[in-house]
């Protein structure tokens, strides 16, 4: 029997009438906003499916904005996150597009932070508030928000995965998820960590001075909000 939690039944607590649209909407743009971890100041929004049909009516457009404001899904002032968005200079742009064979409930974030670099981050809005990050810039990824998560972007090269997974082991971190895509033998490779308990700034440290590691996003575990 699978393990079904209370927030599976319940779903959570928002604003707005539908937890797809407005609760893991809410929460998709909060994953996007971390992974990012840099002031922005344009975003565009490729709305997918159900969410392009309904954005409007349903306040998806407001909650995607509000998790980018780092709110959560029951913060009232998610009703007016366009507004604090755009009074504090950031420009928005929601459009209308086919993203392929993905979740009805998806979005592509097209994120120009403060430095002009371009960010993009594809997810989904699964059910219940629950979501799914499946790109950031084109790499292949799978997060839920629900467990602190580690990404590494690296070289595919012979003993990534055991250096890394021992530095896990060393330090007491029990790994619940991990995937491992690549572009192409030999080439780049994306692995994502989600783990049981916090990862301190020691061993992300330790992660990143890994021969072939190029880069390391971490992303707290979001719970409920």
């Amino acid at each position: 029997m699978a393990n079904i939690g209370v927030f599976d039944v319940l779903g959570p607590i928002m604003i707005g009438p539908s937890s797809s649209h407005t609760a893991g909407a809410a929460r998709l743009g909060k994953i996007a906003k971390t992974v990012v971890n840099k002031e922005f100041k344009e975003v565009t929004f490729l709305l997918h499916g159900s969410f392009k049909e309904t954005y409007k009516g349903h306040g998806t457009d407001r909650a995607l904005v509000a998790g980018l404001l780092g709110m959560a899904p029951d913060d009232a002032r998610l009703r007016t996150s366009i507004e604090l968005a755009e009074s504090q200079g950031i420009k928005l742009n929601f459009v209308p597009a086919d993203l392929g064979q993905v979740h009805p409930n998806t979005v592509k974030f097209i994120i120009t932070d403060c430095d002009d670099i371009e960010w993009e981050v594809l997810g989904s809005s699964i059910g219940g508030g629950l979501v799914e990050i499946n790109e950031i810039n084109g790499n292949k990824v799978k997060i839920t928000g629900e467990y602190p998560t580690i990404i590494t972007c690296h070289d595919d090269v012979p003993g990534t995965v055991s250096k890394v997974s021992t530095l896990f082991f060393e330090n007491d971190i029990n790994i619940a998820h991990m995937t491992l895509v690549r572009s192409q033998k030999g080439k780049d490779a994306t692995m994502t960590f989600e783990v049981d308990s916090a990862v301190t700034e020691d061993i992300i440290k330790g992660i990143e001075n890994i021969d072939g590691i190029n880069r390391v996003i971490v992303i707290n575990s979001l719970g409920g909000n």
